[in-house]
């Protein structure tokens, strides 16, 4: 246990007493935070890590930057082959542009801010009692566990759902403008695609609310993310957004595709070569 409190010195402890689990002002936050969820299938919990380490946090993430994968591709929301025949009407037929790019978790170094949090069990404890389950595993993936996400000026990452049920991420660098998350919680089910929605919201009619955060540096968040449509804006300005991505699962061993993994990463090692990739339902993407 003091291997885990140690790892957790970059958090605001007493706002957020991850180091005391189970106690009332853990189950205050804990309980908070489902609520968010709950509501609106996110929550921010501000200023997480400690004011006077984030320009740590701020320069351990920039430092990543040039490990970057960058790919520029045109994409649907579903990340499926843009050639493949579909009905007229279908949000797949829309097509954009995805421009940001991910260092894989075997670039980031053990000792960073990033990959000690991601690797603590009481973090992992915490977040899981966030989404009300009773454990959550780092994934099995070799690149694919702890990631940065870097949106380059004049990028996006345009709309999209995550493959993970429950996202969880850190900005820890703002956009000089732009560079704001936005999303549609809930709309899609496990049983539900719920098309027409999507596709108002790609054709930006007005007809479906999206709702906008402004997030800072050391905030995290919460999402999710698998039945939420979201995107980053454009980034605009001379400054990078770096965000930091921690993907956990409720089962162990989870491994990405091989096909998923060398778009993101531009490289599959020989886990994702194993064929163990694991989905927990059958949407689309």
């Amino acid at each position: 246990m003091s291997t885990s409190v140690e790892a957790l010195g970059m958090v605001d402890t007493e706002r957020y007493p991850l180091t005391d689990p189970g106690s009332a002002a853990w189950r205050e936050i804990v309980d908070r935070t489902r609520a968010d969820l709950a509501e609106a299938g996110c929550s921010v919990l501000a200023d997480f890590v400690r004011p006077e380490l984030r320009e740590v946090l701020r320069t351990e993430c920039a430092e990543l930057e040039p490990h970057a994968y960058t790919k520029i591709e045109k994409v649907n929301a579903y990340n499926t082959a843009i050639d493949e025949p579909l009905p007229e009407d279908h949000p797949g037929r829309t097509i954009m542009e995805r421009g940001n790019a991910f260092v894989a978790r075997d670039r980031i170094p053990a000792s960073s801010i990033i990959d000690r949090l991601y690797a603590s069990p009481l973090f992992q404890r915490f977040v899981a009692d966030c989404f009300g389950l009773p454990e959550l595993h780092e994934l099995a993936d070799p690149l694919a566990g702890l990631t940065l996400n870097v949106i380059a000026p004049g990028r996006a990452h345009p709309w999209h759902f995550d493959t993970n049920a429950y996202t969880v991420s850190m900005l820890t660098q703002a956009a000089e403008a732009g560079g704001t998350f936005e999303y549609c919680p809930g709309i899609r089910s496990t049983t539900d695609e719920n098309f027409p929605a999507v596709r108002a919201v790609l054709r930006d009619d007005g007809t479906h609310p999206v709702q906008r955060l402004d997030l800072r540096p050391g905030d995290l968040q919460l999402f999710q993310g698998r039945f939420a449509l979201h995107r980053v804006s454009k980034v605009t300005g001379a400054i990078a957004r770096h965000s930091a991505i921690f993907a956990y699962s409720e089962r162990p061993g989870v491994i990405g595709s091989a096909e998923r993994t060398r778009q993101l990463f531009g490289r599959v090692l020989p886990a994702h070569l194993a064929g163990r990739t694991v989905r927990g339902d059958e949407l689309l993407d």
